[in-house]
C-alpha cells in the first residue's frame, strides 16, 4: 500500500472516529434532555402552586421539610436550599442549557411561588404558605412574620428572584426583588454584621452569626445585587459585611472567628449545644468570602486578617487535614457540645453521644485545605491574571474533555430515574436528589451547546 493511500485511510479513520464521537455524544445528550424533560414534568405534577416541601413519600401522602421530624402541611412550601430556590435555580439552567422555554416557565411558576410565600418585611421563613396564590394573582398578599438568614434561606430566595429578573420583565416580580433586597439592608447592623433573624426576635438569635454561612451568604447577595443592578448601597452593603469580618477576627494566637457574637463583640453560645469558641469551620468560610471581596473590589485590606487565621488553622488541627469544629477561648482546646446535657462542655470527643457525633459536625475538614490553595493561589497570580484565567472560555477540545469525564455520571443519574421522571429512595423522593441531578444534566448539555 503506497505512503499516500495509508495516510488518506488514515486520514479518513480518524474523520470517522471524531464523527462516531460525536454522535455517541450527542445520543447522550438526546437522552440528558429526555431525562430533564421528563423529571420536569414530574416536578410540575407535585408542585404546591409552583414551590416544593424536602421530601415525599412515594405516595405524596406525606411531606417534610428538611427532614423527617419536619411535617409540612399541603398548602405549604420549603425555602431552606435545597428547596424551592435551588429548584428555581436548577430550572433557569436548564432553560439557559437547552433554550427551551418550559424551563423558564417552570422556573417562573417557582419565582411566584417565592414572591407570594415573601413576608411582609421581604424576607423568608423556612416554610411559607402559599394557597392563596391563584394562576391569575397580580399583587402578593403578604403575611407578616420574622424572617431568617439561617441556612442560607432568605438570601438565596432573593439570589433565584434576582436572576430571573434578568430574563422576566414582570412588575410582581421586581416589586418581590426590590422588597427582597430593602430587607436585606434594613436587617444590616451598622458595624456590617446581620442577625439571624429579623425582626430581632432575642435571645442568641440576635447574635452576629456566621454560622451556617449566614452572614457570608448575605455579602454574596449584595455582590450579586450590585452586579445585576449596579447600585452603590448594594456594594456598600458587601464591603460593610467584610468590614465586620474584619472588626470580628479574634486576637492572634487565635486569629480565627466564632460562629456567632454577641453584642459586646464577644463569642458567644447559640443553641444549648453550641458553647462558644473559635470556629475552624467558620475561620475557613470566612478566608473565602475576603479572597471573593478582595477580586470584586481590588482593595487589599481584605486580604490582611487571612494569613494570621491560616497561621491559627495550621497550628489547630487534631490530625492532618481534620479540625474540631469549636475552640476553647483561651486554651485552644477543642470543645465539644451535647444535646443530652445541654450547656455543658465537653473536652473529649468519645465522651458525646453517638448520636451527637452522627448528627452534628464536630470533627471535619471543612474545605480548609482546598480553602488555603484557593488564597495562595490568588496571591501568586493576582486578582487580574486569576479572574482572566477563571473566566475564559473553553475551548471545543477542553468542553469535549470535560464531557466525557462527565458521561459515566451522566448514564447513571439517566439509568437511575424511573419511567415516571422520579429519582427516589426505597419509597420516598427528596427534592435534593432531583436539584443535584438536573444540575448535573445541565452541567452536560452547557459543555455539548458549547462544543456545537
Amino acid at each position: 500500500m503506497s505512503k499516500l493511500i495509508i495516510q488518506i485511510f488514515v486520514g479518513v479513520s480518524l474523520l470517522l472516529c471524531d464523527h462516531q464521537a460525536i454522535y455517541a455524544d450527542e445520543a447522550l445528550a438526546d437522552q440528558a434532555r429526555r431525562s430533564l424533560a421528563k423529571a420536569t414534568e414530574f416536578l410540575g405534577s407535585i408542585s404546591t402552586n409552583g414551590g416544593y416541601v424536602g421530601i415525599y413519600s412515594t405516595d405524596l401522602k406525606l411531606r417534610f421539610g428538611e427532614s423527617k421530624y419536619e411535617k409540612t402541611r399541603a398548602n405549604e412550601i420549603w425555602v431552606q436550599p435545597p428547596g424551592t430556590p435551588s429548584v428555581g435555580k436548577a430550572f433557569l439552567r436548564a432553560y439557559k442549557a437547552t433554550d427551551d422555554k418550559q424551563y423558564l416557565t417552570a422556573a417562573r411558576k417557582v419565582a411566584r411561588a417565592l414572591a407570594w410565600g415573601q413576608r411582609e418585611i421581604g424576607g423568608w421563613d423556612h416554610r411559607v404558605k402559599v394557597d392563596h396564590l391563584k394562576p391569575d394573582s397580580v399583587q402578593p398578599e403578604r403575611a407578616k412574620g420574622r424572617c431568617t438568614f439561617d441556612d442560607n434561606i432568605s438570601q438565596e430566595a432573593i439570589s433565584f428572584l434576582m436572576e430571573i429578573d434578568q430574563i422576566l420583565d414582570e412588575a410582581w416580580l421586581t416589586e418581590s426583588v426590590e422588597l427582597g433586597l430593602q430587607f436585606m439592608l434594613k436587617s444590616q447592623f451598622a458595624n456590617g454584621a446581620w442577625p439571624q433573624w429579623y425582626p430581632l426576635r432575642g435571645g442568641y438569635h440576635n447574635n452576629y452569626t456566621f454560622n451556617d454561612n449566614s452572614i457570608n451568604d448575605c455579602i454574596r447577595v449584595m455582590i450579586e445585587a450590585h452586579k445585576h443592578y449596579g447600585k452603590q448601597k448594594h456594594l456598600d452593603s458587601a464591603r460593610r459585611g467584610g468590614d465586620f469580618m474584619i472588626l470580628s477576627q479574634c486576637k492572634p494566637p487565635q486569629a480565627g472567628w466564632a460562629q456567632q457574637y454577641d453584642q459586646e463583640l464577644k463569642p458567644s453560645w447559640a443553641r444549648s449545644f453550641e458553647p462558644a469558641g473559635i470556629c475552624s469551620a467558620a475561620t475557613g468560610r470566612n478566608i473565602r468570602t475576603l479572597v471573593g471581596l478582595y477580586l470584586y473590589t481590588k482593595d487589599n485590606k481584605y486580604l490582611k486578617p487571612i494569613l494570621p487565621a491560616i497561621d491559627w488553622l495550621k497550628r489547630s488541627q487534631i490530625k492532618p487535614n481534620l479540625w474540631g469544629r469549636l475552640y476553647e477561648v483561651g486554651s485552644n482546646k477543642p470543645i465539644y457540645g451535647d444535646r443530652r446535657d445541654g450547656n455543658k462542655v465537653h473536652y473529649d470527643y468519645n465522651e458525646i453521644s453517638e448520636f451527637e457525633r452522627t448528627h452534628y459536625s464536630w470533627q471535619s475538614s471543612y474545605g480548609i485545605p482546598g480553602i488555603i490553595v484557593y488564597y495562595e493561589r490568588i496571591k501568586q497570580l493576582g486578582p487580574e491574571t486569576y479572574i482572566a484565567q477563571r473566566d475564559k472560555s473553553l475551548t471545543i477540545k477542553e468542553c469535549q474533555a470535560r464531557a466525557h469525564s462527565l458521561a459515566d455520571r451522566i448514564k447513571t443519574v439517566i439509568a437511575s430515574q424511573d419511567p415516571n421522571g422520579r429519582w427516589k429512595r426505597g419509597n420516598e423522593i427528596y427534592i435534593a436528589d432531583f436539584v443535584s441531578n438536573l444540575n448535573n444534566l445541565c452541567a452536560y448539555l452547557e459543555l455539548v451547546k458549547n462544543d456545537i
